[in-house]
């Protein structure tokens, strides 16, 4: 049986993953394309997933990664973590993240659910935190955020499922999912009126 830590870890590993494995067979281009207005992107996500994972585990335990992140300086531009650079390659993209999770998790190794951090970014009175609560917030934002990769990805080539080999979507053909958005668009306009 896990551990209450080993089972938190086993969660954000699975987070990671899925997040990650939205990038594959996807082309240069694709990945980096802004799908909203807002210019949320595939490539963009795992940049902003690894450097916020290296923050919370690094900096609020006190455990620096040494991992220059230029993109979050204070004279940096607004989002410079959510999207890569044409310098930045895919695969540097993805080397960076397995970096953050491989100190991520030296930290969560290392320390006890209860250690103490503290997190400078948050209001004063929620910066005091414990390993076990960032454990906790760490998988929220990473699911979070794999669930906006599941969507973009989608929108780029229409696969859709939580892992490679093992949808959790029913097997259908296109023809019965066009059908079923059909019905959901006629139930829209049914509902509004």
């Amino acid at each position: 049986m896990l551990t209450e830590k080993e089972t938190l870890q086993r969660y954000l590993q699975e987070a990671r993953d899925a997040l990650l494995w939205k990038l594959d067979g996807v082309s240069e281009q694709g990945a980096r394309w802004p799908m909203t207005r807002t210019g949320t992107n595939l490539l963009g996500i795992v940049k902003h997933v690894a450097s916020v994972e290296i923050g919370y585990f690094g900096e609020v335990f006190d455990r620096p990664s040494g991992e220059p992140l230029p993109w979050l300086a204070d004279d940096s531009p607004d989002n410079a973590d959510m999207w890569a650079t044409a310098d930045e390659s895919r695969q540097d993209i993805i080397d960076f993240y397995h970096r953050s999770w491989a100190h991520s998790d030296r930290t969560i190794d290392e320390l006890p659910l209860d250690a103490p951090g503290l997190v400078p970014w948050w209001s004063p009175a929620s910066r005091d935190v414990t390993l076990h609560r960032i454990l906790v917030h760490m998988i929220a934002e990473t699911a979070r955020h794999a669930g906006h990769a599941d969507i973009i990805r989608e929108l780029i080539d229409g696969q859709a499922g939580v892992r490679a080999g093992g949808s959790n979507l029913p097997d259908h053909d296109e023809a019965w999912w066009a059908d079923y958005v059909t019905t959901l668009q006629r139930a829209a306009e049914q509902a509004a009126g």
